[in-house]
């Protein structure tokens, strides 16, 4: 007979205890553990009788290959994935709900069925006829992409191991796959697991690309255990706000290529349509003149992206001021509030603090402290900042800015596009030769960049009816600099 143990497994993190509590003490979640039967279908001594096979060692000496790639038909997909998927290789994507994760998938899979190659889409969430709806509205419907609504993974693999082996199969998605092999509702940790299993087992043994979609949790990350993003090859996260129409697929993780690439597309009525030049797209809607607005020129994995940071500094009633952030790090937020505070003079504490990345974009790098900085400053002065600079710098605590890597590549972006100068750390410089294209303004500290900023600006309330110019500057400049000034 089979042996039978109930446990309570957290559907957030994986982590398993014999009783239930109402908070996992591994991931901190509350309401999140689930009774599980974890019933052996062999007996322990049984199992134990049985005897290992033996494999084949090989050396470290030997011929490596580069992994075989089969090319989707999209740029921006191929540039995540490292050129293409690879044969026997699972990738796991996950995104909110509504963000395009089956769309983009349905048009990776038609796309490799018109190239003539078997394309196996398998859903486990949707009918057929709402698959065949939605190839309907984005003009696929005559690819010959075989369909199934399925969710049984034996039944799956006892399918797809007949005739020809596909080159890629996508499942959506894999929390709603289901062994036999366990005793659990689909969608706990424990069928997540063992399906997940079962799929790489069949990807590895017949050299088929998998494409497993994940859902996700309210913090954004993928749901189930983490131990599934382990073992599969590649993680994809397909990011974007519901309001944009600009979609990110990032890269997590990579086995076969880079983890810091970006592909970019646009949500369009018949599917996403793919962006080959993201900055021009991100500041095509950019209001020129505006106090509160620069342009960063960052680094998204080999490629330089554009984007423009808007700030708005405004002064409160509450005790305690606001700090919203949208797009960036709240605490790199946070620490430039304090770094313009403590060495710049710049009074932040009765205003609300508002930073918004323009398009939807997630900016990660620490070099975009410096356009921020000009940001912040700028609207707290209501100051223009020239329409045809460009910014990007890390920002110490000490007030110092601190180079960063790719300076040529960001250089080159900008006037591509049309800018006429850079601001940029001053040890930068040596980096970038004579032929950059663009007007330089090293910045050694951050000080500098401040008094330059104040220096032009005026007070809001000071704008109309003042006609002391004089005083409008000695107003609109910090405290630190009016002393050095006398």
């Amino acid at each position: 007979m089979a042996k039978s143990s109930l446990s309570f497994v957290c559907q957030n993190c994986g982590a398993a205890y014999n009783r239930w509590q109402g908070k996992c003490e591994a991931c901190g979640e509350w309401n999140t553990l689930s009774e599980e039967d974890n019933a052996t279908s062999v007996p322990v001594s049984i199992r134990s009788k049985r005897k290992g096979r033996q494999f084949a060692l090989e050396s470290l000496a030997g011929k490596s290959q580069d992994a075989p790639r089969l090319s989707s038909g999209m740029a921006e997909l191929d540039r995540v994935t490292g050129g293409g998927f690879v044969r026997g290789s699972v990738l796991l994507v996950g995104g909110d709900p509504g963000i395009g994760k089956s769309t983009l998938l349905t048009q990776a899979t038609a796309m490799l069925a018109r190239a003539g190659h078997r394309a196996v889409y398998i859903s486990g969430e949707e009918a057929i006829a709402q698959v065949r709806l939605r190839a309907e509205r984005l003009g696929l419907a005559d690819a010959p992409v075989q369909l199934a609504a399925e969710t049984s993974v034996e039944d799956i693999v006892s399918t797809l191991s007949e005739g020809a082996v596909p080159r890629l199969i996508v499942i959506d998605s894999i929390q709603t796959m289901w062994t036999d092999t366990v005793e659990s509702a689909p969608g706990t940790v424990t069928q997540v697991r063992a399906s997940a299993q079962a799929l790489i087992r069949f990807a590895k043994k017949t050299g088929a690309a998998i494409i497993l979609v994940g859902h996700v949790t309210k913090d954004g990350q993928i749901a189930g255990p983490r131990v599934v993003e382990h073992m599969v090859d590649a993680v994809l996260s397909f990011e974007g706000e519901g309001s944009q129409q600009f979609r990110i697929l990032r890269s997590v993780k990579n086995r076969f290529g880079p983890t810091d690439e970006i592909g970019v597309f646009e949500m369009t009525g018949l599917g996403l349509r793919e962006v080959t030049n993201p900055s021009e797209l991100f500041l095509s809607e950019r209001d020129l003149g505006t106090p509160g607005t620069a342009v960063f020129a960052g680094i998204e994995g080999t490629r330089p992206v554009l984007v423009e940071l808007q700030a708005l500094v405004a002064p409160t009633s509450l005790g305690t001021p606001r700090r919203a952030v949208v797009g960036w790090d709240p605490s790199r937020l946070s620490m430039v509030l304090a770094v313009l505070e403590a060495h710049c003079g710049v009074k932040l504490s009765g205003h609300d603090v508002y930073l918004n990345v323009a398009g939807g974009l997630r900016i990660h790098e620490p070099a975009a402290d410096l356009a921020a900085a000009a940001a912040l400053v700028s609207s707290l002065v209501n100051a223009q900042l020239p329409t045809d600079a460009v910014y990007f710098g890390e920002i110490s605590l000490s007030g110092v800015v601190r180079p960063v890597a790719q300076t040529a590549a960001r250089l080159k972006e900008a006037a591509k596009l049309g800018f006429g100068r850079a601001v940029l750390p001053e040890s930068a410089r040596g980096e970038v030769g004579g032929d950059a294209g663009l007007t330089l303004n090293p910045i050694g500290g951050l000080t500098t960049l401040v008094a330059e900023i104040a220096a032009r600006g005026t007070l809001r309330g000071n704008r109309e009816g003042s006609g002391d110019a004089t005083a409008v500057e000695k107003n609109a400049t910090p405290a630190r600099f009016r002393r050095e000034n006398g």
